[in-house]
């Protein structure tokens, strides 16, 4: 797997990534969603420059101008909840993709330190051929990534793939390295140390869901 980790650049980047964590912004919803935003923006861009390009004609009032623009045909593919201000800003830079939808969430049977991942609701366009992009802000153990990939698979088969995270810990970095085909990409903004017991990232910035949206009530 192809590992991009923006937080090896110095840029304002880490700004968004220390607004998300601290303690005190995150009180303002709006920001915390506007701030996964913009990083979902800035690792679009990041990404856009692996992406094939064809040069193509345009008419200007004096002329015609060629420039290099992206063949690609993207899909942009979200978990819900906490993936739509990912999606938004991902979605911000390929504003012409097609888009898919997918809910995936930790199920917890008898012991709380324990789950399944349980997916339910679907909705997507033809994958084959084209390029996919999955996006889900908090790569913790990578069940989801993987989780949500495997749910796709009839709906075709992608020339590429690159999952797309805000903040990851090493050992859902490693997950999915391992599950994944050697081609696919991973954009991710920052890589923690390590997952506590209930399977968080640590130190990361609690549940992005629940910042971005509100509590939620426990199934």
């Amino acid at each position: 797997m192809h590992i991009h980790n923006l937080s090896d650049k110095n840029s304002i980047l880490n700004t968004f990534i220390a607004e998300m964590r601290d303690v005190d912004i995150q009180k303002d919803a709006m920001r915390f969603r506007r701030n996964i935003e913009r990083t979902g923006e800035i690792l679009g861009y990041e990404l856009s420059q692996s992406l094939q390009y064809k040069h193509m004609s345009t008419k200007t009032p004096l002329g015609e101008a060629s420039t290099l623009l992206i063949s690609d045909d993207i899909v942009l593919c979200s978990i819900l909840r906490a993936g739509v201000p990912l999606h938004n800003g991902l979605l911000n830079y390929f504003d012409t993709s097609e888009n898919a939808f997918i809910s995936a969430y930790r199920h917890h049977k008898h012991n709380p330190e324990s789950f399944e991942i349980i997916v339910e609701y679907l909705a997507c366009p033809t994958l084959e051929g084209k390029t996919l992009i999955l996006a889900d802000p908090m790569l913790a153990t990578g069940q989801s990534m993987l989780a949500t990939f495997e749910a796709l698979k009839p709906f075709g088969t992608p020339k590429s793939v690159h999952l797309v995270s805000v903040i990851g810990a090493q050992q859902g970095v490693d997950f999915v390295s391992k599950h994944f085909s050697s081609e696919t990409h991973l954009w991710i903004a920052t890589i923690d140390e390590k997952l506590n017991e209930k399977g968080y990232i640590v130190p990361g910035l609690g549940d992005a869901g629940d910042l971005a949206f509100g509590e939620k009530l426990q199934n």
